[in-house]
């Protein structure tokens, strides 16, 4: 899994998108103490997409720290006309998906964790499929995981240094 990390000026607008709030109590003494874990995607709607986790004793504060754990974290991924360049499948610990390209007006064909990451990272026609786990944190992790891996047409005819009609006719 070769992540391409990205470094993201401060005039990118940055969308965030909670995942999912984990409620974890500590049983002490005192009685119990709650504590909250955010799981936050962040993306720019153009193929740069991130996530982070935040814990606190506090939703606003979970929420906030994932949120700035997830911008240090990003990846730059390719969206080609609203989708994605090929078919991909990737796995996290359970979680495993797979990701097709649809036609456009398809829609995004993909549930809960998927869905958020995929709308983070601009993709509007797809269609998801989640085997295994639906462990919010492993899904997000696979499905970053599959878009990372994906190489569109340009960047195959650069690593080959061949253009692009021989990309495909060749």
């Amino acid at each position: 899994m070769a992540m391409n990390r990205v470094k993201v000026n401060s005039d990118v607008e940055l969308k965030d998108r909670l995942v999912a709030i984990n409620r974890v109590t500590k049983v002490t003494k005192g009685g119990r103490t709650f504590t909250f874990a955010a799981i936050v995607v962040v993306g720019d709607g153009k193929g740069v997409i991130g996530w982070g986790l935040g814990k606190a004793g506090e939703v606003t504060a979970a929420i906030q720290k994932g949120t700035d754990s997830a911008k240090k974290n990003l990846v730059k991924v390719p969206v080609l006309k609203g989708t994605v360049p090929h078919e991909a499948e990737a796995r996290f610990s359970g979680a495993h998906v797979l990701l097709k390209p649809a036609a456009a007006g398809t829609g995004l064909k993909a549930g809960g964790a998927m869905r958020a990451v995929l709308e983070s990272a601009g993709v509007t026609d797809v269609i998801a499929k989640s085997k295994g786990s639906s462990n919010p944190h492993n899904l997000v992790k696979a499905t970053i995981a599959a878009l990372a891996d994906m190489r569109d047409a340009y960047t195959i005819a650069g690593e080959r240094g061949i253009s692009m009609d021989k990309v495909f006719n060749g």
